[in-house]
């Protein structure tokens, strides 16, 4: 009897710590978008058609996708990795061409994955095809955060 009361008493506090885990860890994932969602807090093109004015209070970058593309696949995890790791400092937003395809005429999406550089108060840039970590990394730095160079500290 001793053993099962200790038993339970093990288990109760492995399900009582791993039940309070998710919320002490606060990992910051990519944010999927509807039009609705792309228009308050992207770009609200219905508005204001002619001059791109971005809606965000920090840099981004919009993941044109779907989920049948190998090479969108590819990027995905990519994605998660850096919205993690940047997820102070930049959005990384997620659009399924399949889903939301008047988002991807808008913006001539014609090859996936395409990811549109959004920096504060510039024009945003875009990239195609599955880019590489490091890429995502330097273009994050350099274009969206106007981080000074360090490889030559």
């Amino acid at each position: 009897m001793k053993k099962l009361t200790t038993l339970l008493a093990v288990l109760l506090i492995v399900l009582t710590a791993n039940a309070a885990e998710p919320q002490d860890n606060k990992t910051v994932k990519p944010i999927e978008l509807t039009r609705a969602t792309f228009l308050e807090k992207v770009f609200n093109y219905e508005n204001n058609p002619e001059v791109w004015k971005y809606n965000g209070d920090k840099p981004a970058i919009v993941d044109f996708y779907a989920t049948w593309c190998g090479p969108c696949r590819i990027t995905s995890p990519i994605l998660a990795d850096l919205a993690a790791e940047y997820g102070e400092e930049i959005y990384v937003y997620k659009i399924d061409v399949d889903k939301e395809p008047e988002l991807a005429r808008m913006f001539g999406v014609q090859s996936i994955p395409m990811f549109l550089f959004i920096p504060m108060n510039e024009q945003p840039q875009v990239a195609m095809g599955a880019l590489p970590k490091k890429s995502f990394k330097e273009a994050i730095d350099t274009f969206l955060l106007k981080k000074e160079d360090l490889k030559d500290l």
